[in-house]
């Protein structure tokens, strides 16, 4: 999956007062796209001696370390010579043959939009400052403390036999499927939010639910927590046409298209289809 980055090694340990030195990536985006220096066929994280000048007077934050190299988000708007760079995408992340770049450009992203919805207090209106011990922010006159938001959502593989229960979501390319999956909602179990959007999406009643892994999928600031549910193929399926354009049962060696195993969906498919989900 995509945060699994090895060799390479990835720290999300918050270090407090780190202030950015020459050699410290720089993480800055333009909208939906993330500045990166071209090298060959292959892309590198640009690094503060690579912007000099232009990172005079512009505010950043330190966010988590890359092959023990801290990485920093800038703030402010960047002004600077852009022929020395390029802006890629961020859609890259799902082809990018360097994973780490491809980890570290979304998860910055996450971060980055944090910090850019939270820059006012939510019960005050008091602008929010860098809270100094920890990744969080903090009002200076009400001390509500805010910190990265993460939503619980949960993805599931539905089993009869040797079928799998496949979806395509409204916004999916034609022909394209994966797995039911939805957020958790207030006073929920994980295992209850299985069965609400299984029987919400598709109209189907499922049993013996068990836990698989979990991938946290910065894009959406999600944690997806994978299972594995049981259903009877003769059931009816009843779409939401909603959500969920289509629905149906496949078999092993007939799929069709689907994610990619750097998400827990892709990885769930693949599985299945070896025989060894």
């Amino acid at each position: 999956m995509i945060q699994q980055i090895s060799p390479h090694d990835f720290s999300n340990q918050y270090v407090p007062n780190r202030h950015i030195e020459d050699g410290d990536y720089v993480i800055y985006y333009k909208e939906n796209s993330i500045l990166l220096k071209a090298n060959g066929d292959d892309f590198a994280l640009s690094q503060k001696k690579d912007l000099g000048e232009f990172l005079n007077q512009t505010a950043s934050v330190f966010l988590f370390a890359l092959n023990n190299i801290p990485c920093f988000l800038i703030l402010d708007q960047l002004v600077l010579d852009e022929s020395q760079f390029i802006y890629k995408d961020l859609s890259f992340f799902r082809t990018a043959r360097q994973r780490e770049i491809a980890w570290i450009s979304i998860l910055g992203f996450q971060l980055k939009n944090w910090y850019a919805q939270n820059q006012f207090c939510g019960k005050c209106g008091t602008r929010t400052q860098q809270k100094s011990d920890e990744r969080a922010l903090i009002c200076p006159n009400c001390n509500t403390i805010v910190f990265p938001k993460i939503s619980p959502a949960i993805i599931v593989a539905i089993i009869s036999n040797n079928k799998l229960l496949l979806a395509r979501n409204a916004s999916f390319p034609a022909s394209w499927y994966s797995l039911i999956a939805g957020y958790a909602d207030v006073g929920e179990s994980l295992e209850e939010t299985v069965i609400r959007e299984v029987k919400e999406e598709v109209g189907l009643d499922v049993k013996n639910i068990r836990y698989y892994r979990s991938q946290p999928w910065p894009i959406s600031s999600s944690m997806m927590i994978g299972f594995i549910a049981e259903a009877d193929e003769n059931q009816p399926i009843v779409i939401d046409n909603k959500e969920i354009t289509h629905a149906e049962w496949f078999e092993r060696g007939h799929l069709p298209a689907h994610p990619p195993k750097i998400s827990i969906s892709g990885e769930m498919i693949e599985k299945f289809e070896k025989g060894e989900l």
